[in-house]
């Protein structure tokens, strides 16, 4: 046995979360990232919560922005999840790098993802290293069944920015 800290982190690392990448948009400025922690909150009525790292630039962004869009990244779209997970908007316009369309609120939908939903941002809470951005979908993009990218089946992605 380790220590609390690492016995929960090879817990954690034993669950496989569904990979996402979130846009933003703020004034004339957008960004996305690749993010593992989110989850479906409340049924009735919908709510969806995104975690973002306050080290990077998305964060900065969504902390201003009155709406996010999260696409699921699908299993075949690794070279997405790279570009958003590996590059940092600080350094490098992503959105020169893909193909988007701009979406609800000036925020970038991705038109490689067939599926996305945009959510009004309701709020947000600290969770140490993350900021939990709740959301209410208020539009809903669903294409034909297909899998997702999950954590454990992505590709090994060095963050744009320190962990």
């Amino acid at each position: 046995m380790g220590s609390i800290d690492q016995d929960f982190a090879r817990l954690a690392g034993r669950l496989d979360y569904s990979m996402l990448i979130v846009t933003a948009a703020h004034g004339n400025d957008r960004d996305g990232c690749l993010i593992g922690f989110a989850t479906q909150v409340s049924i009735r009525p919908a709510r969806f919560l995104v975690c973002l790292s306050v080290k990077n630039r998305t964060y900065r962004l969504a902390a201003q922005a009155a709406t996010l869009v999260v696409h699921p990244v699908p299993e075949d779209a690794e070279g997405l999840a790279v570009l958003f997970g590996a590059e940092t908007g600080d350094e490098v316009d992503k959105f020169a790098r893909c193909r988007w369309e701009t979406g609800p609120d000036e925020t970038p939908v991705l038109s490689d993802v067939d599926s996305w939903f945009a959510g009004r941002v309701l709020g947000h809470v600290g969770f140490g290293d993350h900021v939990g951005f709740v959301l209410e979908p208020t539009i809903v993009e669903l294409s034909n069944d297909h899998d997702t990218l999950t954590f454990r089946r992505a590709p090994a992605i060095e963050p744009g920015h320190e962990p």
